[in-house]
């Protein structure tokens, strides 16, 4: 690579960015995260983000990471040892949702509705 910076992205780096999902309390952090991963392998977010993206290896790491913190949220909220707020936050994150979808139809009561022309209308031009 004549005149480039050398690249970070070494079979070091892969190792220690997997270390990481497993140890991540060890860094003091409560859940694993692309921000502590960041801090852990000395990398910006935006490296996370275009080496997620663009190398294969380093995606999978990623998504065994975000799996791993879906996990350890579910458990931490749903046995209260984690904030409900925060939890349900990034939770978010992760295609969760407590809105409730309710469909409803208030003008068929359930029946079929048939296209009516205008012509069928009482009063309709005919």
């Amino acid at each position: 690579m004549a005149g480039g910076r050398p690249t970070k992205y070494t079979d070091e780096l892969l190792a220690e960015a997997r270390a990481y999902i497993s140890d991540f309390q060890e860094h003091g952090d409560l859940i694993p995260s692309l921000a502590g991963l960041a801090c852990v392998v000395g990398l910006s977010r935006e490296t996370i983000n275009v080496w997620s993206n663009e190398k294969p290896e380093f995606s999978d790491i990623v998504k065994d990471l975000l799996a791993k913190q879906e996990r350890v949220l579910l458990n931490g909220g749903l046995s209260g040892a984690m904030n409900a707020s925060i939890t349900k936050l990034v939770l978010s994150k992760h295609n969760y949702s407590d809105k409730q979808e309710v469909q409803q139809d208030i003008t068929s009561k359930g029946e079929q509705i048939k296209s009516i022309a205008p012509h069928q209308f009482v009063g309709g031009d005919q």
